[in-house]
């Protein structure tokens, strides 16, 4: 009866360990299984830990990267503002903490007192912007003609509106004008009767600079005004028509010159400058 009891024994014992055995190659038939995996050609690749741990990865957690701001911060300096005095209080500026940051920000430095000169009297850029308006011409064309108006008109002693009446009569501020007895540009001069006034080295079509155009025209009035000495009888010999009883082309460049100094606010000033009378 011992003897048999110990045989029973051994018996559950043998299979214990058989059964671990077993369950160990089970287990490692398992692992090589999984250790390798068939491509398209049918040829195992390693799959290793690091492989698969590389596939699995993820960006950083709200955590992990908290931790990387706070170690970036301990390794750039702080580059601190000064205090600012703000009255009622005591706390100072905020920091930016990073030069990286100060770059991004930067911005480029804009004088904003400074003014666009384009060169024209206040009173003349209330004409240009009228002009502009009423004879749909671009501001870019108008400023060197009006620029050049001004110049010869004080160097010749004219009001500069009147000069730039007779450029809206003879061609609508277009410097590009040629009228069938071949005068040319703004102020509509003929080239063959005033070629010592343009110059002898100066091309055919020099009188389509603007500059050069009204400089000469200037001088043409100034020409008529020391010949008849009276600014009607300059202005109808500046058209040609000396023999027109009524001076028509006069009353029209004075009637466009009228509308010019309203434009240009002169009425205005003169007004506010002149004291009321007492009652």
């Amino acid at each position: 009866m011992k003897h048999a009891t110990r045989i029973s024994a051994l018996a559950r014992q043998a299979g214990g360990v058989v059964f671990s055995i077993a369950h160990g190659a089970v287990l490692s038939i398992g692992l090589m299984g999984m250790a390798y995996v068939a491509t398209e050609g049918g040829a195992p690749s390693t799959v290793s830990y690091a492989n698969t741990r590389g596939d699995l990865q993820v960006g950083p957690t709200v955590g992990e990267a908290a931790m990387a701001l706070a170690d970036a911060d301990r390794a750039l300096p702080a580059l601190k503002a000064p205090r600012q005095s703000v009255p009622g209080l005591s706390v100072p500026a905020p920091r930016l903490r990073h030069a990286a940051a100060l770059e991004a920000l930067a911005l480029p430095d804009f004088d904003l007192a400074a003014e666009d000169d384009d060169g024209l009297s206040p009173e003349m850029a209330r004409v240009r912007d009228w002009i502009s308006d009423t004879y749909r011409v671009s501001d870019e064309v108008l400023e060197t003609a009006l620029m050049a108006a001004e110049e010869s008109a004080q160097e010749h002693g004219f009001d500069p509106l009147l000069i730039v009446a007779i450029m809206a009569v003879e061609s609508s501020f277009n410097p590009r004008a040629v009228s069938n007895m071949g005068a040319q540009g703004l102020m509509q001069v003929i080239p063959r009767f005033h070629q010592d006034k343009i110059g002898t080295k100066r091309g055919k079509y020099a009188l389509f600079d603007p500059e050069l155009n009204v400089r000469v025209g200037t001088q043409v009035l100034q020409e008529g005004l020391q010949r008849y000495g009276s600014m009607q009888r300059a202005l109808q010999y500046y058209n040609g028509a000396l023999k027109d009883p009524n001076a028509r082309y006069t009353r029209k460049v004075m009637a466009v010159k009228k509308r010019l100094v309203a434009a240009s606010g002169r009425e205005a000033l003169v007004r506010n400058e002149t004291p009321a009378s007492a009652g």
